[in-house]
């Protein structure tokens, strides 16, 4: 991440106008991912009761989108090389604008197969993700910068930012005019990566390192601290998504709260903590090992909270919490990775997006599984009632719980993580 060129003409790279550009362009992607991938989930509920999907086929949504996206990650992980990098960044947003669009008319194009449409649309803007997860990074990193730790942080925070405004408009939205407006809600939601596309067009991106063959790729798989990176990634990717992605559905069925205050309080609360996170470490932060290990910690007691608590503020303040604790997991791996392996350039990006967002699949799914398991549970009704509860509040709180062995097996990780790097600089 090193670059070898004297500090005026750093100064004079991160002050053009081409380069300030393209980091405005990846910036917008970053929220386009915020759109694309917490849209849907604020949506969960309207789908059950407008078109009576199950918890399942909800959750196999989430799967779907971050198995394509790890399909692409795969693809970029070997042929990166094959491809025309900067043509390939600059096509991301069109993508996901055909993506946002399938997925907002399936009502009107299959009115008999509505799930299948959405699933359609979450395919197309889920590949747009996953080359934004491989490429995005990359460029920001290739950008030359005092401090490419905290750039990468900042990338990440704007997601986080993304995501409240994604929140918080999107409630605001189905508040007024009420949740059958779903499909004009996402149409308009297609004016941020049409922004983007128009953002990259005349935009110079910096070059980026790429594998020369795939046995290059395969001789940097043999190492044995890349698959402890992966796996640091999977565990953050699987803690952060999985509150990020069922919190709404939980706040309003498990903890009680009617949807407005549970979305914007909660869901919204939970991307604020995370953008405060990642805004916080762009600024001060150091000692990243510390920072996972920590935040994994605290991931963990949020879990048990939210799912031990009957006091409807505490399981908010838990899941909103929860968003600090992970606000690092998942860029904070990237760092990680990045000063272990400085060149791998495209290649490492790849596996470590593939491995985030393995684990942002089966997080989700997980809990939908685990909720629709102990809901068609013939004594759930029973178990439910003796603690005062129903059973689909018993089921989310059953699912929710089983998705804490991810934060709590990622404190063991981290730790080992922590104790490696130490290792390499004494022996550096």
């Amino acid at each position: 991440m090193k670059q070898c060129i004297t500090s005026i003409e750093r100064k004079v790279l991160i002050m053009s106008p081409n380069y300030t550009r393209a980091k405005c362009a990846c910036y917008m992607v970053n929220i386009c991912m915020s759109v694309v991938g917490n849209l849907p989930p604020l949506l969960f509920l309207t789908f059950r009761e407008h078109y009576g999907i199950s918890y399942s086929l909800l959750g196999f949504l989430v799967v779907v989108n971050f198995f394509t996206q790890m399909v692409v990650d795969l693809v970029f992980s070997f042929f990166s090389h094959r491809f025309n990098i900067e043509k390939v960044v600059k096509f991301t947003p069109v993508l996901t604008f055909i993506g946002l669009f399938v997925f907002a008319v399936s009502p009107w194009l299959f009115p008999g197969a509505v799930y299948f449409g959405l699933l359609l649309g979450t395919v197309i803007f889920s590949a747009s993700s996953g080359l934004a997860e491989v490429l995005i990074s990359p460029v920001i990193a290739a950008i030359p910068s005092e401090n490419p730790d905290r750039e990468m942080s900042k990338l990440h925070s704007v997601y986080a930012w993304g995501v409240v405004g994604v929140v918080i408009a999107s409630t605001l939205f189905l508040l007024v005019f009420g949740s059958q407006c779903w499909q004009i809600l996402t149409l308009v939601f297609m004016l941020i990566p049409l922004a983007a596309f128009l953002l990259y067009r005349g935009a110079k991106l910096p070059k980026m390192e790429t594998p020369e063959r795939v046995s290059g790729a395969v001789e940097l798989m043999k190492n044995r601290g890349l698959w402890l990176c992966v796996a640091a990634i999977f565990l953050g990717g699987a803690s952060e998504c999985t509150m990020a992605q069922w919190s709404s559905s939980y706040i309003e069925q498990a903890v009680g709260l009617p949807k407005v205050w549970g979305d914007i309080c909660g869901v919204a609360m939970f991307s604020v903590m995370l953008g405060l996170g990642r805004t916080l470490y762009s600024k001060i932060g150091k000692n990243i090992t510390r920072v996972l290990l920590l935040g994994a910690v605290g991931a963990s007691l949020c879990y048990l909270t939210a799912v031990v608590s009957n006091i409807p503020v505490v399981g908010l303040a838990a899941c909103a919490l929860t968003g600090l604790c992970v606000s690092m997991l998942w860029p904070g791996s990237l760092i990680a990775a990045a000063d272990r392996f400085p060149s791998g350039g495209v290649f490492i990006y790849a596996m470590m997006a593939a491995g985030g967002d393995l684990g942002g699949s089966i997080g989700p799914q997980l809990v939908g599984v685990v909720t629709d398991t102990v809901i068609a549970s013939p004594t759930a009704a029973e178990f439910a009632a003796a603690w005062g509860l129903t059973s689909e509040q018993l089921g989310m709180k059953a699912g929710m719980l089983a998705a804490m062995i991810f934060p709590a097996a990622a404190v063991v990780l981290y730790w080992v993580l922590g104790r490696t790097v130490k290792k390499s600089d004494k022996t550096s």
